[in-house]
């Protein structure tokens, strides 16, 4: 064994137990992280279980890249004996952007399609939602998207006290409630639809909006956060047994 060799030793063991110690702190920081995220999930919770007095609470985002595609050849309708077929190719048409602001005592939707889906987009979808509800306090829930914490929205939000913004926790986005209408309209509206224009998809979604509208409910959570958080928040492990 040469002399090269014997030195090399110290060396690899100084890096293996620097590379143990930063996988160390990495979990430690994982775990710290979670443990964060959950008591940042569970204070979200139980303030949006109790709004303020008089106060309106609105979940709002949009769903963006909304494609207006059309079948290469027509939807074959159902039969007896035989479901509904479609092609597998289709023709893209263009894009829109759907904004929707659920109420979520009513379950009502507010909502506006725009070509883009940047701050003045949604700067312009705030004052729609503010004008919809004229002097009333709104307390609006969104996810962290960067757009949402923009300095034209918070100059804005400066001069319009009266609306308020309630960002969900980090991976919570699906505390917002709109992601079920969203669910909703994408199931019975958008998927099944064939569109030769972006126009024609707009009014296809706005005539849903206007149907769902007349007939909505309020989305009402089974189970309470006492009962959510601890699944939301447990520590993940593998099954794996080796």
């Amino acid at each position: 064994m040469n002399a090269y060799a014997i030195s090399a030793r110290p060396r690899q063991r100084k890096r293996l137990i620097i590379v143990i110690l930063a996988v160390l702190i990495l979990f430690a920081l994982l775990i710290g992280f979670n443990t964060f995220k959950g008591i940042m999930m569970g204070k979200f919770m139980v303030s949006m279980a109790n709004p303020p007095a008089n106060a309106i609470v609105l979940c709002v985002d949009e769903k963006s890249q909304i494609q207006a595609l059309n079948r290469t050849q027509p939807i074959l309708p159902v039969r007896p004996g035989l479901p509904e077929r479609a092609t597998h190719d289709y023709k893209r048409n263009g894009t829109t952007t759907l904004f929707a602001a659920l109420e979520v005592a009513t379950g009502q939707v507010t909502d506006r399609c725009y070509d883009r889906h940047g701050k003045a987009e949604f700067l312009d979808f705030l004052k729609l939602v503010a004008r919809t509800y004229p002097r009333r306090r709104l307390h609006v829930v969104l996810d962290n998207y960067h757009t949402h914490k923009h300095s034209d929205i918070n100059r804005w939000l400066e001069k319009n006290p009266r609306v308020t913004l309630h960002f969900t926790p980090t991976s919570g986005s699906w505390l917002n409630l709109v992601e079920v209408f969203f669910g909703i309209i994408t199931r019975q509206a958008i998927r099944r639809g064939s569109f030769d224009n972006v126009r024609q998809l707009v009014a296809a979604i706005r005539a849903f909006i206007d149907a769902y509208n007349d007939r909505c409910r309020p989305f009402v959570w089974t189970k309470t956060a006492e009962d959510i958080l601890p699944r939301a928040t447990r520590q993940r492990t593998s099954d794996a047994r080796h």
